[in-house]
């Protein structure tokens, strides 16, 4: 199994939903980078568990601890250490499934790969583990903030109702991360109406990176948008990106979908700020589509581990739209990228090099 994300910049995540703990190692994190504990605490917080009606009961302080790579508040160079001690595991719940696969989930395909699949929560497979992508999306964060590159993110869409503006400033404040105000309690509304029936719905989340310079991307087989669609892709219940303009460029003519260049800058951004696996300077628009939460509370079919057809009802607590906080897990995944190609970058002209050794 792969657990490693990243080149220069690389993230390796270890743990499982109900096991002692998880976390993750950072490497290539240059020395001399301002670590904020406070920052990367806040940054846990707005992604953990069991803050409103709208998301799992499951009640987790997700503190994290640093364990290496630090001294006296800076990086060293050295790989960064981080871990996340679980405290609220209810494994009994999941008594009921330890012979059957949950439709949806990764339950089928992980016992047909290894053999044998940690059935409490998902283990590995559960999206309790991006707690640990969002710790070292934050050490990225900081590395990125420092050279002017910012990430926002928000829910643009929420069971088809979507946003017709975005104001990412509220979707700071919002206990959905909704991005349009005008359209938050209908949101709010889906999710909590699809609970109260024991289902669940899917969303979007728009996430925008400012400050990146022109140049990042390694093409042809490292590039950029491929790097992001990877990222994006590789988090729990992520369906479908979207970069730029996304699926709706393929109706327009490439008189429309093409961003006019002045003087200025591009007179448009239907790119998402990448041209040829390389970003051009303008804002990385990308959109991340969210299946609804696979863990319901209805009557479904399936089999065990015998192949025996059965019906049964799941136990548990469940987001009833992953969306929400998925909306953070983009961001650590966004700022992971640019962070390793920002890195990779700083070699590719002779005049970067002997600006540092002549």
């Amino acid at each position: 199994m792969n657990n490693t994300f990243g080149k220069a910049l690389s993230m390796t995540t270890f743990g499982e939903s109900h096991g002692k703990a998880l976390g993750c190692i950072v490497d290539g994190i240059p020395a001399g980078l301002a670590i904020d504990e406070a920052f990367i605490q806040s940054e846990l917080d707005r992604r953990k568990p069991g803050k409103s009606k709208l998301e799992t009961a499951r009640k987790e302080d997700d503190k994290v601890e640093i364990l290496s790579g630090t001294f006296e508040g800076l990086s060293t160079g050295t790989p960064i250490m981080m871990v996340i001690f679980n405290g609220n595991q209810k494994s009994k719940d999941y008594d009921n499934i330890k012979n059957l696969f949950r439709p949806g989930h990764a339950d089928f395909t992980y016992f047909h790969k290894y053999g044998l699949r940690d059935y409490r929560g998902g283990g590995r497979s559960s999206a309790r583990e991006t707690a640990a992508r969002v710790a070292a999306g934050a050490i990225a964060k900081l590395m990125l903030q420092s050279i002017g590159i910012e990430i926002k993110s928000g829910l643009c869409e929420v069971d088809g109702i979507k946003a017709k503006s975005y104001d990412f400033n509220y979707a700071k404040s919002s206990k959905l991360y909704a991005l349009d105000s005008e359209i938050e309690a209908k949101q709010e509304e889906a999710i909590l109406s699809a609970k109260k029936r024991h289902n669940s719905v899917g969303g979007v989340v728009l996430t925008v990176a400012t400050g990146v310079p022109i140049g990042l991307g390694e093409p042809l087989y490292y590039k950029l948008d491929a790097q992001l669609a990877s990222a994006m892709m590789g988090i729990n219940a992520a369906k479908a990106i979207e970069i730029g303009e996304g699926i709706a460029s393929t109706s327009l003519k490439g008189s429309q979908n093409n961003d006019g260049i002045t003087p200025n800058g591009f007179s448009s951004n239907h790119a998402g700020g990448i041209l040829g696996g390389i970003s051009n300077g303008d804002d990385i628009v990308v959109k991340t589509h969210f299946k609804p939460t696979p863990s319901i509370f209805q009557e479904q079919d399936t089999i065990n581990t015998q192949n025996e057809a059965i019906k049964f009802e799941l136990k548990g607590r469940h987001d009833p739209c992953v969306a929400i906080r998925g909306s953070i897990v983009t961001e650590a995944m966004m700022a992971l990228v640019l962070a390793d190609m920002i890195l990779l970058n700083m070699g590719k002209k002779m005049e970067h090099i002997q600006k540092i050794y002549n």
